[in-house]
């Protein structure tokens, strides 16, 4: 059995003032309001309530924690993009965002998830970003069974070269568990200490 089986929900977070002791090992979520952040949660950890799946993107809007162990957490980062809130609103969530990846020590990596089907600049910016402030960050390709076997290798490449990267991007899907031991993996190598 995977530790992230044993995930559980610890808190959600408005400032970093509410965050748990700045110790262990976190590993940190990104993406887009519409990626399949939670779905990909929950799929990595086989357990379907652990994060609050929405049908209308852009529910996460606070620092989700979720709890592995006493040294070891998942953090999930509110979206970017899609959210149909206000402006003024999601203006709130790009100062948290800064705050956490560029004052938290103990965040080891950083999972940025993207729609397979869908890429944008906002996706591009944003892993650049990740690399300016010292993170490389482990690119998953989300809702890849949306994917016709005709359709795969040529999304895949587009992403790859919109986001600037070769070879690195994990196909992933929460319906079939596609990708989930590759990034088990990814993370696993990244965070250990």
């Amino acid at each position: 059995m995977h530790i992230l089986h044993t995930a559980k929900f610890l808190k959600s977070a408005a400032s970093l003032r509410d965050m748990p002791a700045d110790q262990g090992r976190e590993v940190a979520f990104a993406g887009r309001s519409n990626a399949g952040k939670s779905s990909a949660l929950n799929a990595m950890a086989a357990h379907k309530g652990l994060a609050r799946v929405s049908k209308t993107p852009g529910r996460t809007q606070l620092l989700n924690v979720f709890v592995l162990d006493d040294d070891r957490r998942l953090v999930d980062l509110p979206g970017y993009g899609y959210a149909k809130v206000s402006k003024a609103e999601r203006a709130q969530w790009a100062p948290l965002i800064e705050e956490y990846l560029g004052r938290r020590q103990h965040v080891c990596t950083v999972v940025m998830l993207v729609e397979s089907r869908v890429v944008g600049s906002h996706d591009a910016e944003t892993i650049q970003w990740l690399r300016a402030i010292g993170y490389d960050p482990v690119v998953v390709a989300t809702k890849a069974d949306k994917l016709k076997a005709s359709e795969r290798v040529t999304a895949l490449r587009r992403l790859e070269d919109v986001l600037g990267m070769t070879g690195n991007l994990t196909a992933y899907s929460s319906m079939t568990g596609e990708g989930r031991e590759r990034l088990w993996s990814a993370l696993k190598g990244r965070c250990r200490t």
